[in-house]
């Protein structure tokens, strides 16, 4: 429990609890504080006035030099109040006790305030006094200030209760926030170490609630998916480097020894050299793609993103390869390029290598007689550009496994390649946030690539 409490103490979403607490009951004691002399202010306020009008009655029933009426009165509102919570005196010039239940001396003409001495009255209990001149004698009409300093004196109890039971609400409430916000901190906590661990299938738990927390655990979780798929891909890269590469290098191997038994015996071997050379160059190249598609994955090249058209791009692809599809017997199509002007945010070289390698595809794997059609529209608020063919197609089952790294399918192991120029389509797509399908011509294939539009 200790150890607990001592977690708690220390988490960021008590201490932020804690700290609202206190600037919530800053505020509430100031904002009471206030109220509370504004009330009090407001009370003294009334007392004077009901001073003043008590005043006002006693006087008005004096007139001329007939004391007696007023003698009655004062007499009067004097047994009325036994308790000497109101008090009256009159006095003559001499300061002679004519009436009332106390004798007033030496306060000043208007409002004072005095402490009074009585028989059956508290010590210290403090009057508000308003004195003046009636007829050549003082009166005064004084109230004693209990009634106003009980009412104060609830007032602050009152405030007194208010804060401590919001102090102990604030504080509860805020260790039960905390303590719930700390459990699902404590689950990102324990993802991580588990990750960390190698448990790369390891997802935070989400509430459902779409608060803030929930968000950033979709984000961690959504990199951690990545973070699993790029693991993954690691791992099937070097186990297709394993398997794929294992055949030239022993074709290699086979080349240099045939070359060097040749050579033991005095024969040529030119012919064997440039074989090794073709297979080391193929190699290189595809050590070389392996690489390049790392750096493309890694985000490098955003660096050199710019506002490109599309259009154009393919539009020089067409322009490249139409006399290529023609020597091989095949028809490069292209219309419309520029129907749209909208742009697209990424790297030049990039996407000319992207398409590039799409043609290059198509036109390597299809027979003689196949069309191509390089394409781009506008469609919403993404550009979308597309390779179709109208040759054999790809199985439906195959489609997804084109895009990994060092895959080729089993009638295109008989011409040259490496495997990797859609790994490299998938990868470029990917850095500039674009989509990437294939579908069914019937016949053929076509590739299609969904970009967004450039910021405007």
């Amino acid at each position: 429990m200790t150890e607990t409490w001592s977690r708690l103490l220390r988490s960021t979403p008590f201490r932020l609890a804690l700290t609202f607490a206190f600037l919530f009951m800053l505020a509430f004691v100031l904002s009471g504080a206030i109220v509370y002399q504004m009330m009090s202010a407001d009370l003294a306020e009334r007392l004077d006035e009901t001073i003043k009008e008590t005043y006002s009655v006693v006087t008005a029933t004096y007139a001329g030099n007939d004391r007696e009426d007023l003698v009655a009165t004062i007499e009067s509102h004097a047994k009325l109040n036994p308790r000497k919570e109101q008090l009256f005196s009159l006095t003559d010039a001499a300061g002679n006790h004519l009436a009332g239940n106390f004798t007033a001396a030496g306060l000043p003409d208007g409002f004072s305030m005095f402490d009074a001495v009585l028989p059956g009255v508290p010590p210290d209990t403090e009057y508000r006094a308003y004195s003046g001149s009636v007829g050549g004698n003082n009166l005064t009409v004084a109230f004693s200030l209990s009634e106003t300093e009980e009412l104060e004196k609830v007032a602050m109890m009152s405030f007194g209760w208010a804060t401590l039971i919001i102090t102990g609400l604030a504080v509860a409430g805020g260790a039960l926030l905390a303590s719930r916000v700390q459990r699902r901190l404590d689950g990102i906590a324990a993802t991580m170490v588990d990750v960390s661990h190698g448990r790369l299938d390891t997802r935070i738990p989400l509430t459902g609630k779409d608060d803030d927390i929930d968000i950033v655990s979709s984000q961690i979780n959504a990199a951690l998916d990545r973070l699993s798929a790029l693991v993954e891909g690691m791992k099937q890269v070097s186990a297709d480097i394993a398997h794929d590469l294992k055949t030239p290098l022993n074709r290699l191997q086979m080349i240099l020894e045939g070359a060097a038994d040749k050579a033991a015996q005095g024969q040529e071997v030119s012919d064997d050299l440039a074989d090794a050379r073709a297979e080391g160059y193929q190699i290189n190249e595809t050590f070389d793609a392996l690489l390049r598609i790392a750096q493309i994955e890694a985000g490098a090249r955003k660096a050199r993103f710019t506002d490109v058209d599309l259009g154009e791009i393919l539009q020089t692809i067409a322009e490249i390869y139409t006399d290529v599809a023609e020597d091989d017997g095949k028809v490069l199509s292209s219309t419309k390029l520029h129907e749209t002007a909208d742009r697209i945010h990424g790297d030049r070289e990039l996407l000319t290598q992207m398409f590039a390698n799409l043609v290059e595809n198509a036109l390597r794997h299809c027979p003689p007689g196949t069309t191509v059609k390089l394409s781009v529209t506008r469609q919403g608020e993404r550009i979308v550009a597309g390779v179709a063919d109208n040759g054999p197609g790809i199985a439906t089952d195959e489609r997804e496994k084109v895009f990994q790294r060092l895959y080729r399918l089993d009638h295109s192991r008989s011409t040259p390649g490496s495997g990797l120029g859609l790994s490299l389509v998938r990868a470029i797509a990917d850095l500039h946030g674009a989509s990437i399908a294939l579908d069914d011509c019937r016949p053929g294939l076509a590739v299609v690539v969904s970009f967004p539009l450039a910021p405007g």
